[in-house]
């Protein structure tokens, strides 16, 4: 890491990645992953694998030159077969299976360095959380004809909470059959403390208009009105 870290930079770093061809990093993600999963007693983890901008990268010894979706795709897959072992299932967010550059939704909600192919390549039994903050963009008709499971995330807009809710509603009701049931709802996802969370949800401290609390609120009122 840089002595000072700022964004953007000229390397392109937002965050670190492990490299998944290591000999020993499986060691460590395999024990952190089996430990959290027994203490929570949980039959499902959520592994992230969001915002991987470091993968396949020039200057690893190991990956340089390999294909980045191969790369990605085959740690997705390492981590479900692990889990798969003990009965459990994989969740991921779905960001970098999209084409950012196709879709225009860019380098933060999608990929712009060739991991969406590695859709065609994971574990369908895969469950995919596609978040969008800032649109209701209705990927996730992408996922479900793709084969996955897929749940819609929303962050601190309500309106557009509420908007792809009713998609969500919307797409299950029109779907076929086979499409319907992959259609498996919608996630609030909070990115501060729980402390912060309840204090606005309870009205202890001041809500701000577009927060995860007032968004949390809308979105369950509209689930209501449903």
């Amino acid at each position: 890491m840089p002595e000072k870290y700022t964004w953007p930079n000229p390397d392109g770093l937002y965050c670190k990645s492990y490299c998944p061809l290591h000999p020993e990093v499986h060691n460590v993600v395999f024990d952190l992953v089996d430990e959290i999963c027994s203490v929570f007693e949980a039959d499902a983890f959520h592994a992230g694998m969001d915002e991987v901008f470091y993968i396949g990268h020039d200057s690893c010894a190991r990956c340089a030159g390999l294909d980045k979706a191969e790369l990605y795709a085959n740690e997705v897959n390492k981590i479900a077969n692990h889990l798969a072992r003990n009965n459990r299932k994989l969740w991921i967010w779905g960001d970098r299976l999209i084409d950012g550059k196709t879709t225009g939704i860019g380098m933060w909600e999608a990929s712009m360095n060739n991991t969406h192919r590695a859709i065609d390549l994971i574990n369908k039994d895969v469950t995919i959380c596609d978040w969008h903050y800032d649109r209701p963009d209705q990927t996730a008709v992408y996922f479900a004809i793709k084969g996955f499971s897929v749940v819609t995330c929303t962050w601190k807009n309500g309106k557009n909470a509420v908007v792809q809710l009713q998609d969500m509603v919307r797409f299950g009701q029109q779907a076929t059959d086979e499409l319907a049931p992959r259609y498996q709802g919608m996630m609030q996802t909070v990115w501060s403390g729980a402390n912060s969370f309840l204090d606005k949800f309870y009205d202890t401290k001041p809500a701000i208009a577009e927060s995860e609390t007032e968004c949390f609120k809308t979105l369950f009122d509209e689930i209501g009105n449903l």
